[in-house]
């Protein structure tokens, strides 16, 4: 391992980890990875979260196949070399979400489809805990979309309860930045497979990575002062976890 990645982003990680309660030992953990730099970061630093860890815990890693044709070999030669089982669950997401309903604004439904798949599949699994790859870039652009559009002041949290499923979704890369995500996949070559989906890069979601990267380009500090003030105005809770709430994913928009 690089001398610098502790620096860089493992201690950030392990600090977000142990501060919002998001591991304990014996938990069975499903990665939720869809071929995306994203779930590629995910996969390798939580496996050297797992060998750093003063207890064992297990992973599982999962690819919801919404049905397009995607070469998914890169993705499950990397959980192989991690030593991550790769669970392929199966679903017509996207014929029912562009034929059969011919949604104008598909992002949510998908979203919501791609959810209740990874969750099932992670109970039948034996998982208890779910974990996805959104980042502090992701969690400042659901605050602006929410704030746009619903005129909320809300984002994800870092650790939620879901109730009707009995699993716990953790988000362990929300204190580390897109650009330190794409630098890791570059660095160690991780595999990226392209998004197949007809509005991939003309979201909603796209608006407010612009926006977020020109304050962030006038001002260095924003990211730390962002997320000092999620914690410090209680959108994220101290304590370890919060129940489900409406809203919770990170849909495109």
């Amino acid at each position: 391992m690089n001398r610098n990645y502790n620096r860089w982003f493992l201690t950030p990680v392990k600090k977000t980890i142990i501060k919002y309660g998001m591991l304990s030992e014996g938990d069975r953990l499903a990665l939720g990875v869809s071929g995306g730099k994203d779930s590629s970061a995910l996969l390798y630093i939580m496996s050297l979260v797992r060998s750093h860890a003063p207890f064992p815990f297990s992973m599982q890693a999962i690819f919801v196949d919404l049905g397009w044709e995607m070469d998914i070999t890169p993705l499950e030669g990397l959980c192989s070399r991690l030593g991550i089982p790769f669970h392929v669950e199966k679903t017509r997401i996207a014929k029912i979400v562009f034929e059969l309903r011919r949604e104008k604004n598909p992002c949510s439904l998908c979203a919501k489809l791609r959810r209740g798949a990874l969750h099932k599949a992670a109970r039948e699994l034996g998982c208890n805990r779910v974990a996805l790859g959104h980042h502090l870039d992701d969690v400042i652009q659901t605050f602006f979309l929410n704030l746009i559009y619903t005129g909320k002041m809300e984002t994800f949290k870092p650790h939620t309860y879901l109730s009707r499923q009995d699993l716990y979704l953790i988000r362990p890369l929300t204190s580390i930045t897109q650009s330190t995500v794409s630098s890791l996949v570059r660095l160690e070559n991780l595999p990226v497979i392209e998004n197949p989906c007809p509005v991939s890069g003309k979201t909603k979601r796209q608006e407010m990575g612009e926006i977020t990267k020109y304050i962030t380009s006038r001002y260095p500090s924003f990211y730390q002062r962002f997320l000092t003030s999620l914690e410090k105005s209680g959108i994220w809770p101290a304590y370890p976890f919060i129940f489900e709430e409406a809203g919770e994913d990170k849909s495109n928009h």
